[in-house]
């Protein structure tokens, strides 16, 4: 019985999307599409799993409670911290480490990095300190497990670098001798904090 109404719903549904795609204009098929799925998976979710509806119901409100600025690319993040790393990964890959250094000659320390990426990328100017970067307000908090490309990784609260869409790295002003650009982290050397910026 309940799967014979479960089909006949699925049925419905597709007869639904296929009157819909008919009579909607070609640049809106694919938004009705996605509004169709989404309806359906809801539905289908709520038939089979009564607490997956209560998830999916919360899904919309958990994103209207953020900021349009704060808003990402397909990369996640904020747009200022895509933003950001583009630049840095454009202007300052391959310049010397400095310390206090916020420009390619003579180098750039970590801070002085984030400062100017954030800075000409997203008009947002960051203070040239970490210590001062962890209390403005434009950076927000997350789990280091929702971190996302752009965001900013704190490796105590000494060291920052943004970081990147691969798995575990992270672009900066490293150290003495070395050149800005990509690391990956690991057992030894790992961000203890994440910051979202907008």
């Amino acid at each position: 019985m309940f799967s014979m109404t479960v089909a006949r719903l699925a049925k419905s549904l597709i007869s639904v999307t296929v009157s819909a795609q008919r009579v909607a204009a070609p640049h809106a098929l694919c938004s009705t599409r996605r509004r169709k799925s989404a309806a359906a998976a809801a539905l289908v979710a709520a038939l089979l799993a009564p607490g997956a509806a209560v998830a999916v119901a919360a899904a919309p409100a958990a994103q209207a409670s953020v900021s349009h600025s704060a808003v990402a690319s397909s990369y996640g993040g904020s747009w200022a911290g895509n933003a950001a790393l583009n630049w840095a990964e454009q202007h300052a890959a391959g310049c010397w480490y400095s310390y206090g250094g916020s420009n390619c000659s003579p180098g750039y320390d970590c801070s002085g990095l984030v400062m100017e990426a954030f800075g000409h990328a997203a008009g947002i100017w960051l203070p040239h300190s970490t210590y001062a970067m962890l209390s403005d307000p434009h950076l927000h908090w997350i789990p280091l497990s929702q971190a996302r490309r752009g965001d900013l990784m704190f490796y105590g609260s000494g060291h920052v670098e943004i970081n990147t869409a691969w798995y575990h790295q992270t672009f900066g002003a490293h150290d003495w001798g070395q050149r800005v650009g990509w690391i990956t982290w690991g057992p030894w050397w790992y961000p203890t904090a994440a910051y979202r910026v907008w």
